[in-house]
């Protein structure tokens, strides 16, 4: 079942408008959570405001926004001022401009949302504005405000729908350069290249989401099950927690290693046939 709409308004180009509704394309419903407990009564334990000079309660309420100006100072935000601050891209997806796919790097992409057409009137321009993106391998760049904040976004083609990236502040993506300027080596030796090929090749697989797959999720799941049923988990074959490795001592020859590994790869591919 398709989880509920949480954002609704209208996908605009130009004078081309259409309803539209928004919702996040991940969710981490499925993790396993825990509740803060009482051990002695095995109550929930709930948590509280108190104020952080007085240590009182803060009363429902009390509780307001402060804007740091200095030292224990603030300027106090109420609710209305926040909601004052409306603009356009509350409600509308405004696509101002187009850039090539391939000209935005993943390390702006923030999270994921599908967008869908929200009536069957606004369909055809949905459809259109979505396939001629498509078709021209353009991105749409759009601003939009979620939880009080506008963010900038990036609209593209996702098999009928439209995903829906939000994109990183400017000041949040630091400069890879600063960071990788003062490694020496942009061009290895070729030999120990075509070895390292080698190696991708033979560890090639077809994309699935099981290696994605959160082996502590499972295990949880395991002992939440068997504490249930009042039974002792039982340990997993080749599940306890490996040991840290020593770091080598000596310097092994990367040519020497790199052989090893295709002819371990090699061995493994004969004994999996």
């Amino acid at each position: 079942m398709a989880p509920r709409n949480f954002w609704k308004g209208y996908l605009k180009l130009s004078l081309v408008t259409c309803p539209v509704a928004m919702t996040p394309a991940t969710s981490d419903r499925e993790k396993v959570r825990f509740h803060s407990l009482n051990r002695e009564t095995g109550n929930r334990v709930r948590s509280q405001y108190v104020d952080g000079e007085t240590g009182k309660p803060i009363r429902d309420g009390d509780e307001v926004k402060g804007y740091p100006t200095g030292e224990d100072q603030y300027i106090v935000m109420e609710e209305n001022e926040l909601d004052a601050v409306a603009l356009e891209s509350t409600h509308t997806i405004d696509i101002e401009t187009f850039v090539p796919r391939d000209s935005i790097g993943w390390i702006w992409h923030d999270k994921p949302y599908y967008v869908t057409p929200d009536d069957k009137v606004g369909e055809e321009a949905f459809s259109v504005i979505r396939d001629a993106m498509r078709t021209t391998d353009m991105v749409g760049i759009s601003r939009v405000v979620l939880f009080r904040r506008e963010r900038a976004v990036m609209l593209e083609p996702c098999g009928k729908g439209i995903l829906a990236w939000t994109l990183r502040y400017g000041d949040e993506v630091r400069e890879a350069k600063d960071y990788f300027q003062e490694i020496d080596r942009d061009k290895p030796d070729q030999k120990l290249m075509r070895l390292v090929k080698k190696l991708i090749e033979e560890r090639t697989k077809d994309w699935d989401p099981s290696m994605v797959e959160d082996p502590v999720q499972d295990k949880l799941l395991e002992i939440i099950e068997a504490k249930k049923k009042k039974k002792p988990a039982k340990a997993k074959k080749g599940s306890a927690r490996a040991e840290p490795q020593e770091t080598p001592s000596n310097v092994v020859s990367i040519m020497d290693a790199l052989k090893k590994s295709v002819e371990s790869e090699k061995g493994k591919r004969k004994t999996k046939s």
